[in-house]
């Protein structure tokens, strides 16, 4: 199994402390927290994109590309490029420049996006923004895989024979289909044979096993390999210490002050409490001998084979933040990275066309 640590780069007062750091501040946060992530030996580490408050996060490949100066192992990863929103052509020509940069460490993770005050910026609505999440991809696609492309679209000027540089580092890029609540990126991802990333956040776990069923359903149904398929799955959050009680204690004042938040923001609450949460949903908080049966019990309904933690301390402390994300690389993931195997690809750069192209 392989880990990634993803911040959206949530920009709000501390859940604990009320304290909002400058914008500056959170950052650096952002840059330090990848180099600790890539210290500790995690695989990956994700930066969101989102263009509305709370987040910060409007320019990915400007942060990845800093992250790329910084690090020099880990891959870097978009979680999720907002492809229903931008313009493909100047999406490709900014993550090629970017996997030029990495020297291949870039992979992708696409989606349509959440959020109607983004969709209003960029006067995108919800009956057409499954469409131009197609479009784009289907077109950006292509011109990281042929040197000149023609195509009829309905959301941008239509391509002839068109040229767009750089050429790309990788041949292709990996991508990810993320994937929260809809059928329609599943089916995408199945069409094209790549792999998907299920949010598996807000909910319990039975939605989301759900629709990678259907992925699985439909991966078959386009006539892919079986032994080719890649999951990966993200988490409500993350807290390892060494005792189930002080896990517990430590998350208490965190969740309550998230809660307090959401239901001040019309948010609808899944969980009310946080033994529920730490029950119920994908948060990994507790002891590393809970947090891998959790991981295992995922397992057995996702298949996944990458799972993705929180980068952000997140109503933590500096502190316990370091010692969490250190007992979980001592202690957890040795474990799961022996009883779960890996994606079925090499983790590295991709200098081949895959036959599904």
């Amino acid at each position: 199994m392989k880990f990634l640590a993803i911040t959206l780069i949530v920009h709000r007062p501390d859940p604990v402390t009320g304290v909002r750091k400058s914008t500056s501040d959170r950052f650096r946060e952002v840059l330090a927290n990848a180099v600790r992530a890539e210290e500790l030996g995690f695989d990956g580490f994700g930066v969101g994109e989102r263009h509305e408050r709370p987040f910060i996060s409007s320019s990915p490949t400007v942060v990845l590309s800093h992250i790329a100066a910084l690090t020099r192992r880990i891959r870097l990863f978009t979680a999720v490029t907002t492809l229903s929103l931008l313009d493909p052509v100047r999406a490709y020509e900014d993550y090629a420049t970017l996997d030029h940069l990495s020297e291949g460490r870039l992979e992708l993770i696409i989606g349509k996006g959440n959020g109607a005050a983004q969709r209003d910026l960029f006067h995108v609505t919800p009956e057409d923004q499954w469409d131009r999440n197609a479009e784009s991809y289907e077109v950006f696609r292509r011109i990281w895989r042929q040197d000149k492309v023609t195509a009829e679209t309905r959301f941008r000027p239509p391509l002839k024979d068109a040229e767009v540089w750089p050429r790309p580092y990788q041949q292709p890029i990996r991508v990810w289909h993320g994937s929260a609540t809809s059928k329609e990126s599943v089916d995408l991802a199945a069409r094209y044979g790549d792999p998907l990333f299920s949010a598996n956040v807000t909910h319990p776990i039975e939605p989301y096993a759900e629709l990678i069923r259907h992925y699985r359903e439909r991966w078959d149904f386009y006539g892919h390999d079986p032994a080719r398929i890649a999951v990966g799955a993200g988490t409500a959050g993350l807290l390892v210490t060494p005792t189930s009680q002080e896990a517990l204690k430590v998350y208490r004042p965190i969740f309550e002050a998230n809660l307090a938040f959401q239901k001040q923001a019309g948010l609808p609450v899944v969980f009310e409490t946080v033994e529920d949460f730490v029950e119920r949903s994908s948060a990994l908080i507790g002891s590393p001998r809970q947090i891998i049966e959790k991981v295992r019990r995922y397992h057995e309904q996702f298949g996944h084979t990458v799972l993705h933690l929180h980068a952000d301390a997140g109503g933590l402390t500096d502190a316990q933040h370091r010692d969490s994300l250190e007992l979980f690389q001592a202690e957890v993931a040795p474990v799961l990275r022996r009883d779960i195997p890996d994606p079925p690809f090499l983790w590295g750069p991709v200098r081949e066309e895959p036959a599904h192209a």
